[in-house]
Protein backbone atom coordinates (compact mmCIF):
# COMPACT_ATOMS: atom_id res chain seq x y z
CA UNK A 1 0.00 0.00 0.00
CA UNK A 2 1.45 3.66 -1.17
CA UNK A 3 -0.88 5.38 0.69
CA UNK A 4 -1.23 7.70 -1.95
CA UNK A 5 -4.81 8.09 -2.39
CA UNK A 6 -6.67 9.44 0.90
CA UNK A 7 -9.08 7.18 0.58
CA UNK A 8 -7.49 4.50 3.32
CA UNK A 9 -9.21 0.94 2.98
CA UNK A 10 -7.47 -1.24 5.02
CA UNK A 11 -9.08 0.39 7.88
CA UNK A 12 -12.53 0.36 6.58
CA UNK A 13 -12.52 -3.56 5.18
CA UNK A 14 -11.65 -6.18 7.63
CA UNK A 15 -9.71 -8.81 6.00
CA UNK A 16 -8.58 -10.52 8.77
CA UNK A 17 -10.84 -13.37 8.18
CA UNK A 18 -9.58 -14.25 4.96
CA UNK A 19 -7.21 -17.42 5.24
CA UNK A 20 -4.24 -15.73 3.44
CA UNK A 21 -4.28 -12.71 5.56
CA UNK A 22 -3.40 -15.09 8.57
CA UNK A 23 -0.44 -16.72 6.18
CA UNK A 24 1.01 -13.04 5.64
CA UNK A 25 0.17 -10.98 8.29
CA UNK A 26 0.99 -13.35 11.35
CA UNK A 27 4.49 -14.21 10.96
CA UNK A 28 7.89 -12.44 11.27
CA UNK A 29 8.99 -12.31 8.75
CA UNK A 30 12.38 -10.93 9.25
CA UNK A 31 13.59 -14.20 11.42
CA UNK A 32 14.53 -16.22 8.87
CA UNK A 33 16.75 -13.50 7.39
CA UNK A 34 18.77 -11.97 10.48
CA UNK A 35 19.58 -16.04 10.85
CA UNK A 36 20.77 -16.03 7.30
CA UNK A 37 23.03 -12.74 8.04
CA UNK A 38 24.43 -14.47 11.22
CA UNK A 39 25.26 -17.65 9.83
CA UNK A 40 26.61 -16.21 6.69
CA UNK A 41 28.91 -13.95 8.96
CA UNK A 42 29.89 -16.92 10.85
CA UNK A 43 31.02 -18.85 8.22
CA UNK A 44 32.64 -15.42 6.60
CA UNK A 45 34.53 -15.27 9.56
CA UNK A 46 35.60 -18.78 10.18
CA UNK A 47 36.46 -18.83 6.09
CA UNK A 48 39.04 -15.94 7.12
CA UNK A 49 41.35 -18.18 8.35
CA UNK A 50 41.43 -20.89 5.77
CA UNK A 51 44.64 -21.44 4.56
CA UNK A 52 45.42 -19.49 1.00
CA UNK A 53 47.93 -19.84 -1.33
CA UNK A 54 49.96 -16.84 -2.76
CA UNK A 55 50.91 -17.59 -6.43
CA UNK A 56 52.82 -15.23 -8.89
CA UNK A 57 51.06 -14.92 -12.28
CA UNK A 58 52.87 -15.03 -15.82
CA UNK A 59 51.61 -14.76 -19.25
CA UNK A 60 53.40 -16.94 -21.61
CA UNK A 61 53.41 -19.63 -24.70
CA UNK A 62 54.19 -23.11 -25.62
CA UNK A 63 57.45 -23.59 -26.10
CA UNK A 64 60.16 -26.50 -26.69
CA UNK A 65 62.51 -27.59 -23.51
CA UNK A 66 65.63 -28.23 -25.58
CA UNK A 67 67.01 -25.59 -28.06
CA UNK A 68 67.36 -27.90 -30.73
CA UNK A 69 63.49 -28.73 -30.65
CA UNK A 70 62.43 -25.42 -31.35
CA UNK A 71 60.95 -23.97 -34.68
CA UNK A 72 64.04 -23.21 -37.05
CA UNK A 73 64.72 -21.45 -39.99
CA UNK A 74 67.04 -22.83 -42.42
CA UNK A 75 69.25 -20.49 -44.34
CA UNK A 76 71.45 -19.74 -46.89
CA UNK A 77 75.21 -19.83 -46.64
CA UNK A 78 76.07 -18.71 -49.99
CA UNK A 79 73.83 -16.19 -52.59
CA UNK A 80 72.14 -17.77 -54.70
CA UNK A 81 68.86 -18.38 -57.07
CA UNK A 82 66.55 -20.47 -56.19
CA UNK A 83 66.35 -23.27 -59.21
CA UNK A 84 63.87 -25.81 -57.78
CA UNK A 85 61.61 -27.05 -54.85
CA UNK A 86 61.33 -30.45 -53.61
CA UNK A 87 58.61 -29.71 -51.22
CA UNK A 88 55.41 -28.24 -50.05
CA UNK A 89 54.33 -26.71 -47.18
CA UNK A 90 53.37 -28.91 -44.62
CA UNK A 91 55.52 -31.99 -45.92
CA UNK A 92 57.53 -34.35 -43.15
CA UNK A 93 61.04 -34.33 -44.22
CA UNK A 94 63.28 -36.47 -43.00
CA UNK A 95 67.04 -34.97 -41.79
CA UNK A 96 68.97 -34.71 -45.17
CA UNK A 97 66.22 -34.58 -47.24
CA UNK A 98 66.47 -31.88 -50.06
CA UNK A 99 64.53 -29.18 -49.80
CA UNK A 100 65.22 -26.83 -52.74
CA UNK A 101 68.34 -27.07 -55.29
CA UNK A 102 70.06 -23.74 -55.55
CA UNK A 103 72.43 -21.96 -58.99
CA UNK A 104 75.54 -19.53 -58.25
CA UNK A 105 74.96 -15.86 -59.15
CA UNK A 106 79.04 -15.26 -58.93
CA UNK A 107 80.67 -15.22 -61.65
CA UNK A 108 84.03 -16.97 -60.09
CA UNK A 109 81.48 -20.36 -59.75
CA UNK A 110 80.02 -20.32 -62.76
CA UNK A 111 82.28 -22.48 -64.78
CA UNK A 112 80.66 -26.23 -64.39
CA UNK A 113 83.98 -27.30 -65.11
CA UNK A 114 85.51 -25.95 -61.74
CA UNK A 115 86.21 -28.72 -59.51
CA UNK A 116 88.49 -30.66 -62.87
CA UNK A 117 90.24 -27.76 -63.55
CA UNK A 118 91.29 -26.91 -60.23
CA UNK A 119 92.33 -30.27 -59.99
CA UNK A 120 94.49 -30.11 -62.85
CA UNK A 121 96.05 -27.12 -60.97
CA UNK A 122 96.49 -29.17 -58.39
CA UNK A 123 98.25 -31.79 -60.13
CA UNK A 124 100.79 -28.77 -62.11
CA UNK A 125 101.30 -27.81 -58.97
CA UNK A 126 102.44 -31.11 -56.89
CA UNK A 127 104.40 -31.92 -59.82
CA UNK A 128 106.38 -28.30 -59.39
CA UNK A 129 106.40 -29.54 -55.74
CA UNK A 130 108.17 -32.60 -56.56
CA UNK A 131 110.71 -31.56 -59.10
CA UNK A 132 111.82 -28.90 -56.01
CA UNK A 133 112.51 -31.99 -54.12
CA UNK A 134 114.44 -33.82 -56.99
CA UNK A 135 116.25 -30.35 -57.52
CA UNK A 136 117.13 -29.99 -53.97
CA UNK A 137 118.47 -33.92 -54.09
CA UNK A 138 120.47 -33.67 -56.63
CA UNK A 139 121.75 -30.33 -55.29
CA UNK A 140 122.73 -32.70 -51.96
CA UNK A 141 124.50 -35.04 -53.89
CA UNK A 142 126.70 -32.32 -55.33
CA UNK A 143 127.79 -30.48 -52.14
CA UNK A 144 128.76 -34.58 -51.00
CA UNK A 145 130.51 -34.79 -53.98
CA UNK A 146 132.00 -31.23 -53.86
CA UNK A 147 132.75 -32.00 -50.34
CA UNK A 148 135.06 -35.52 -51.32
CA UNK A 149 136.38 -33.81 -54.05
CA UNK A 150 138.04 -31.22 -52.14
CA UNK A 151 139.42 -33.82 -49.31
CA UNK A 152 141.08 -35.54 -52.45
CA UNK A 153 142.55 -32.44 -53.60
CA UNK A 154 143.41 -31.69 -49.88
CA UNK A 155 145.37 -34.64 -49.50
CA UNK A 156 146.96 -34.41 -52.79
CA UNK A 157 148.17 -31.07 -51.67
CA UNK A 158 149.69 -31.86 -48.17
CA UNK A 159 151.30 -34.83 -50.36
CA UNK A 160 152.75 -32.59 -52.09
CA UNK A 161 153.87 -30.07 -49.20
CA UNK A 162 155.18 -33.00 -47.75
CA UNK A 163 157.66 -34.10 -50.80
CA UNK A 164 158.68 -30.20 -50.74
CA UNK A 165 159.51 -30.14 -47.13
CA UNK A 166 161.28 -33.52 -47.57
CA UNK A 167 162.88 -32.26 -50.68
CA UNK A 168 164.22 -29.45 -48.30
CA UNK A 169 165.59 -31.21 -46.07
CA UNK A 170 167.52 -33.58 -48.93
CA UNK A 171 168.58 -30.37 -50.47
CA UNK A 172 170.02 -29.06 -47.31
CA UNK A 173 171.80 -32.14 -46.57
CA UNK A 174 173.09 -32.06 -49.59
CA UNK A 175 174.63 -28.41 -49.42
CA UNK A 176 176.28 -29.36 -46.18
CA UNK A 177 177.79 -31.64 -48.09
CA UNK A 178 179.06 -29.64 -50.64
CA UNK A 179 180.10 -27.08 -48.01
CA UNK A 180 182.39 -29.53 -46.33
CA UNK A 181 183.42 -30.55 -49.56
CA UNK A 182 184.72 -27.62 -50.18
CA UNK A 183 186.47 -26.93 -47.12
CA UNK A 184 188.10 -30.27 -47.84
CA UNK A 185 188.84 -29.26 -51.69
CA UNK A 186 189.97 -25.68 -50.06
CA UNK A 187 192.71 -27.47 -47.35
CA UNK A 188 193.70 -29.83 -50.29
CA UNK A 189 194.69 -27.09 -52.65
CA UNK A 190 196.38 -24.86 -50.01
CA UNK A 191 198.35 -28.53 -48.85
CA UNK A 192 199.34 -28.93 -52.58
CA UNK A 193 200.62 -25.04 -53.06
CA UNK A 194 202.75 -25.02 -50.11
CA UNK A 195 204.21 -28.46 -51.02
CA UNK A 196 204.53 -27.15 -54.66
CA UNK A 197 206.26 -23.83 -53.32
CA UNK A 198 208.98 -26.41 -51.16
CA UNK A 199 209.44 -28.23 -54.82
CA UNK A 200 207.73 -31.08 -53.44
CA UNK A 201 205.08 -31.27 -55.99
CA UNK A 202 204.74 -30.78 -59.47
CA UNK A 203 202.31 -27.46 -61.06
CA UNK A 204 200.27 -30.01 -62.51
CA UNK A 205 199.19 -31.33 -58.71
CA UNK A 206 198.50 -27.86 -58.28
CA UNK A 207 196.43 -27.09 -60.97
CA UNK A 208 194.32 -30.34 -60.45
CA UNK A 209 193.60 -29.56 -57.26
CA UNK A 210 192.77 -25.74 -58.11
CA UNK A 211 189.68 -27.52 -60.94
CA UNK A 212 188.60 -30.02 -58.15
CA UNK A 213 188.30 -26.74 -55.85
CA UNK A 214 186.47 -24.66 -58.42
CA UNK A 215 184.16 -28.26 -59.34
CA UNK A 216 183.58 -27.74 -55.35
CA UNK A 217 182.54 -24.31 -55.59
CA UNK A 218 180.12 -25.17 -58.87
CA UNK A 219 178.39 -27.58 -56.97
CA UNK A 220 178.22 -25.20 -53.74
CA UNK A 221 176.25 -22.82 -55.80
CA UNK A 222 174.43 -25.45 -57.61
CA UNK A 223 172.94 -26.95 -54.30
CA UNK A 224 172.33 -23.70 -53.08
CA UNK A 225 170.03 -23.20 -56.21
CA UNK A 226 168.45 -26.33 -55.60
CA UNK A 227 167.85 -25.82 -51.51
CA UNK A 228 166.01 -22.76 -52.69
CA UNK A 229 163.73 -24.49 -55.37
CA UNK A 230 162.76 -26.79 -53.18
CA UNK A 231 161.83 -23.95 -50.53
CA UNK A 232 160.08 -22.44 -53.12
CA UNK A 233 157.91 -25.67 -53.86
CA UNK A 234 157.49 -25.79 -50.36
CA UNK A 235 155.39 -22.19 -50.44
CA UNK A 236 154.08 -23.32 -53.89
CA UNK A 237 152.50 -26.26 -52.30
CA UNK A 238 151.18 -24.16 -49.54
CA UNK A 239 149.55 -22.12 -51.58
CA UNK A 240 147.92 -24.56 -53.37
CA UNK A 241 146.25 -25.72 -50.45
CA UNK A 242 144.47 -22.52 -49.72
CA UNK A 243 144.00 -22.15 -52.90
CA UNK A 244 141.96 -25.55 -53.31
CA UNK A 245 140.16 -24.79 -50.06
CA UNK A 246 139.13 -21.13 -50.88
CA UNK A 247 137.77 -22.57 -54.74
CA UNK A 248 136.07 -25.58 -53.20
CA UNK A 249 134.99 -23.36 -50.56
CA UNK A 250 133.45 -21.45 -52.68
CA UNK A 251 131.55 -24.22 -54.98
CA UNK A 252 130.47 -25.57 -51.99
CA UNK A 253 128.81 -22.28 -51.18
CA UNK A 254 127.52 -21.71 -54.44
CA UNK A 255 125.53 -25.35 -54.30
CA UNK A 256 124.19 -24.84 -51.04
CA UNK A 257 122.87 -21.71 -52.05
CA UNK A 258 121.49 -23.21 -54.84
CA UNK A 259 119.61 -25.97 -52.40
CA UNK A 260 118.90 -23.34 -50.02
CA UNK A 261 117.11 -20.88 -53.18
CA UNK A 262 115.12 -24.55 -54.11
CA UNK A 263 114.37 -25.66 -50.39
CA UNK A 264 112.53 -21.63 -50.90
CA UNK A 265 111.09 -22.34 -53.63
CA UNK A 266 109.60 -25.53 -52.32
CA UNK A 267 108.20 -24.24 -49.28
CA UNK A 268 106.54 -21.38 -51.50
CA UNK A 269 105.06 -23.82 -53.89
CA UNK A 270 103.68 -26.54 -51.04
CA UNK A 271 102.01 -23.43 -49.52
CA UNK A 272 100.78 -22.20 -52.81
CA UNK A 273 99.62 -26.25 -53.04
CA UNK A 274 97.89 -25.82 -49.34
CA UNK A 275 96.34 -23.15 -50.53
CA UNK A 276 95.07 -24.76 -54.04
CA UNK A 277 93.93 -27.96 -51.14
CA UNK A 278 92.10 -25.41 -49.26
CA UNK A 279 90.67 -23.51 -52.25
CA UNK A 280 89.52 -26.73 -54.17
CA UNK A 281 87.41 -27.81 -51.10
CA UNK A 282 86.00 -24.91 -50.81
CA UNK A 283 84.85 -25.18 -54.36
CA UNK A 284 83.49 -28.53 -53.06
CA UNK A 285 81.70 -27.83 -50.33
CA UNK A 286 80.38 -24.97 -51.80
CA UNK A 287 78.68 -27.07 -54.69
CA UNK A 288 77.37 -28.72 -51.52
CA UNK A 289 75.41 -25.98 -50.94
CA UNK A 290 73.48 -25.87 -53.92
CA UNK A 291 71.48 -27.92 -52.24
CA UNK A 292 69.23 -27.05 -49.44
CA UNK A 293 68.97 -29.48 -46.78
CA UNK A 294 66.44 -30.57 -43.65
CA UNK A 295 69.07 -30.25 -40.96
CA UNK A 296 66.75 -32.56 -38.23
CA UNK A 297 62.97 -34.62 -39.04
CA UNK A 298 60.56 -31.93 -39.06
CA UNK A 299 57.70 -30.40 -41.00
CA UNK A 300 57.70 -27.87 -43.54
CA UNK A 301 55.81 -24.77 -41.92
CA UNK A 302 56.47 -22.42 -44.15
CA UNK A 303 58.54 -21.63 -47.14
CA UNK A 304 59.98 -17.64 -46.27
CA UNK A 305 61.75 -17.58 -50.44
CA UNK A 306 59.05 -18.26 -53.08
CA UNK A 307 59.24 -18.87 -56.74
CA UNK A 308 61.42 -20.12 -59.07
CA UNK A 309 64.54 -17.66 -60.21
CA UNK A 310 64.12 -15.44 -57.02
CA UNK A 311 67.66 -14.36 -55.99
CA UNK A 312 68.94 -13.96 -52.23
CA UNK A 313 71.38 -13.04 -50.07
CA UNK A 314 73.91 -15.39 -47.91
CA UNK A 315 72.52 -15.52 -44.39
CA UNK A 316 69.06 -15.15 -45.70
CA UNK A 317 66.18 -17.32 -44.43
CA UNK A 318 64.70 -19.29 -46.68
CA UNK A 319 62.17 -22.08 -45.05
CA UNK A 320 61.14 -23.14 -41.41
CA UNK A 321 60.72 -26.54 -40.20
CA UNK A 322 59.40 -27.42 -37.15
CA UNK A 323 60.98 -30.51 -35.78
CA UNK A 324 58.97 -33.81 -35.22
CA UNK A 325 60.27 -34.85 -31.82
CA UNK A 326 60.35 -32.46 -28.87
CA UNK A 327 59.79 -32.17 -25.46
CA UNK A 328 57.22 -29.45 -24.58
CA UNK A 329 57.75 -27.05 -22.09
CA UNK A 330 56.08 -23.36 -21.15
CA UNK A 331 58.21 -19.56 -21.37
CA UNK A 332 56.53 -17.41 -19.11
CA UNK A 333 57.19 -13.75 -17.80
CA UNK A 334 56.62 -12.27 -14.18
CA UNK A 335 57.11 -9.09 -13.49
CA UNK A 336 60.68 -7.97 -11.72
CA UNK A 337 58.89 -7.61 -8.80
CA UNK A 338 58.04 -11.18 -8.23
CA UNK A 339 60.77 -12.48 -9.73
CA UNK A 340 62.85 -13.18 -6.09
CA UNK A 341 60.20 -15.64 -5.52
CA UNK A 342 60.68 -17.36 -8.58
CA UNK A 343 63.40 -20.69 -7.80
CA UNK A 344 64.71 -23.24 -9.79
CA UNK A 345 62.74 -26.78 -9.05
CA UNK A 346 59.52 -24.78 -7.87
CA UNK A 347 55.79 -25.99 -8.43
CA UNK A 348 53.69 -23.99 -11.21
CA UNK A 349 50.29 -24.68 -12.58
CA UNK A 350 49.34 -23.94 -16.07
CA UNK A 351 46.29 -22.94 -17.78
CA UNK A 352 46.76 -23.80 -21.81
CA UNK A 353 44.57 -21.71 -24.21
CA UNK A 354 42.06 -23.65 -25.41
CA UNK A 355 41.59 -26.09 -22.68
CA UNK A 356 38.47 -25.84 -20.28
CA UNK A 357 39.82 -24.82 -17.03
CA UNK A 358 37.92 -23.74 -13.76
CA UNK A 359 40.96 -22.04 -11.67
CA UNK A 360 40.72 -21.02 -7.37
CA UNK A 361 44.25 -19.27 -7.60
CA UNK A 362 44.05 -19.66 -3.94
CA UNK A 363 43.23 -23.12 -3.80
CA UNK A 364 45.06 -25.62 -6.31
CA UNK A 365 43.67 -28.32 -5.24
CA UNK A 366 40.21 -27.30 -5.86
CA UNK A 367 41.28 -26.48 -9.76
CA UNK A 368 40.43 -27.99 -12.72
CA UNK A 369 41.63 -28.06 -15.75
CA UNK A 370 45.04 -27.18 -14.46
CA UNK A 371 48.62 -29.16 -15.19
CA UNK A 372 51.42 -28.97 -12.77
CA UNK A 373 54.91 -27.76 -14.02
CA UNK A 374 58.08 -27.41 -12.66
CA UNK A 375 60.69 -24.49 -13.09
CA UNK A 376 63.80 -25.31 -14.53
CA UNK A 377 65.28 -22.15 -15.80
CA UNK A 378 64.80 -18.56 -14.44
CA UNK A 379 66.33 -15.61 -16.73
CA UNK A 380 68.66 -13.50 -15.63
CA UNK A 381 68.60 -10.21 -17.99
CA UNK A 382 64.96 -8.59 -18.35
CA UNK A 383 63.22 -9.11 -21.73
CA UNK A 384 62.08 -6.84 -24.68
CA UNK A 385 58.50 -6.68 -22.95
CA UNK A 386 60.37 -5.29 -19.40
CA UNK A 387 59.34 -9.05 -17.72
CA UNK A 388 61.67 -11.85 -16.91
CA UNK A 389 61.41 -15.17 -18.54
CA UNK A 390 61.11 -18.45 -16.64
CA UNK A 391 60.98 -22.22 -18.30
CA UNK A 392 58.38 -24.26 -17.26
CA UNK A 393 58.87 -28.05 -17.61
CA UNK A 394 56.00 -30.76 -17.21
CA UNK A 395 55.99 -31.81 -13.49
CA UNK A 396 56.69 -35.44 -13.75
CA UNK A 397 54.40 -36.31 -10.56
CA UNK A 398 52.04 -34.72 -12.13
CA UNK A 399 49.42 -35.67 -14.84
CA UNK A 400 50.86 -35.60 -18.24
CA UNK A 401 49.76 -32.64 -20.33
CA UNK A 402 47.70 -32.98 -23.55
CA UNK A 403 49.00 -34.41 -26.39
CA UNK A 404 47.48 -32.42 -28.70
CA UNK A 405 49.37 -28.82 -27.78
CA UNK A 406 51.31 -27.08 -30.15
CA UNK A 407 54.15 -24.88 -29.92
CA UNK A 408 53.50 -21.37 -30.11
CA UNK A 409 50.39 -21.65 -28.39
CA UNK A 410 49.41 -19.45 -25.23
CA UNK A 411 49.50 -20.69 -21.35
CA UNK A 412 48.93 -18.74 -18.37
CA UNK A 413 51.11 -19.97 -15.00
CA UNK A 414 50.64 -19.61 -11.22
CA UNK A 415 53.72 -19.73 -9.67
CA UNK A 416 53.11 -21.45 -6.11
CA UNK A 417 54.01 -19.77 -2.98
CA UNK A 418 53.91 -19.52 0.70
CA UNK A 419 50.09 -20.68 2.68
CA UNK A 420 48.51 -17.81 4.50
CA UNK A 421 45.33 -17.35 6.05
CA UNK A 422 42.68 -15.36 3.40
CA UNK A 423 42.64 -12.59 6.03
CA UNK A 424 45.87 -11.94 5.55
CA UNK A 425 45.80 -12.26 2.12
CA UNK A 426 43.13 -9.88 1.49
CA UNK A 427 45.07 -7.36 3.94
CA UNK A 428 47.77 -7.81 1.34
CA UNK A 429 45.90 -7.30 -2.06
CA UNK A 430 44.48 -3.65 -0.34
CA UNK A 431 48.25 -2.67 0.81
CA UNK A 432 48.82 -3.65 -2.62
CA UNK A 433 51.95 -5.53 -1.03
CA UNK A 434 54.40 -8.16 -2.92
CA UNK A 435 53.81 -12.10 -1.58
CA UNK A 436 56.00 -12.62 1.02
CA UNK A 437 59.40 -13.24 0.19
CA UNK A 438 60.60 -17.16 0.79
CA UNK A 439 63.48 -19.59 0.03
CA UNK A 440 62.87 -23.05 -0.80
CA UNK A 441 65.44 -23.87 2.20
CA UNK A 442 62.99 -21.91 4.81
CA UNK A 443 60.10 -24.26 2.82
CA UNK A 444 62.06 -27.75 3.26
CA UNK A 445 62.83 -26.84 7.02
CA UNK A 446 59.15 -25.89 7.64
CA UNK A 447 58.32 -29.54 5.93
CA UNK A 448 60.93 -31.11 8.15
CA UNK A 449 59.76 -29.78 11.16
CA UNK A 450 56.37 -30.72 10.89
Amino acid sequence: MLNISKNILNKKVDISHYRSSGKVFGKDHYKYFRQFLGIFFIISFLVLFLPWTQIVSGDGYITTLNPEERPQTVHSAIPGRIEKWYVREGDFVEAGDTILRLSEVKDEYFDPELLARTDQQLEAKQLSVSSYSNKIGALNLQVEALKNERRLKLEQARNKLLQAHLKVESDSIDLEAAKTNILIAQRQYDRVVALNSEGLKAVTDVEEKRLKLQETQAKLVSQENKLLASRNEVLNAEVEITRTEAEYAEKISKAESDKFTAISSQADAEANLTKMRNQRTNYAVRRGMNFVTAPQSGFVNKALQQGIGETFKEGDPLVSIMPSQFEIAVDSYVKPIDLPLIHRGEKVRVVFDGWPAIVFSGWPNASYGTYGGVVVAVENFISDNGKYRILIAPDPEDHEWPDALRVGSGAKTMALLQDVPIWFELWRQLNGFPPNYYSPQDILKQSAKK
